[in-house]
């Protein structure tokens, strides 16, 4: 089979991966390079093509490209002041206390 068939993939790796280049086109990323970013995104999901003769046919998947998410949060938190957030660390205490308070009454 020719490099970059994609016979041996279900419709919803297809779909996937359609879904996948939206959202690098709406980055501004040229359509061919959108396309090879997703199908290398799926092919690190699944483990390439899950119809029969597909390397990764049967093979249970952690969606590693999924967890990705993680790695982009954050910056909110490290452009506050310590004192913004002690602010808000005592804020959330004080609630939690009253919470409890109103719990245990």
């Amino acid at each position: 089979m020719p490099r970059g068939e994609k016979a041996k993939y279900t419709d919803k790796q297809e779909r996937k991966a359609d879904h996948i280049a939206e959202g690098y086109e709406k980055r501004g990323i040229p359509e061919s390079e959108a396309e090879r970013r997703a199908w290398a995104t799926v092919n690190k999901d699944d483990g390439g093509g899950k119809k029969v003769g597909g390397s990764g046919r049967g093979a249970q998947t952690g969606h590693p490209a999924a967890h990705r998410g993680g790695e982009l949060g954050g910056k909110a938190a490290a452009s506050r002041t310590a004192a913004d957030r002690s602010a808000s660390a005592k804020k959330a205490a004080a609630t939690r206390k009253r919470n409890a308070e109103a719990r245990a009454s």
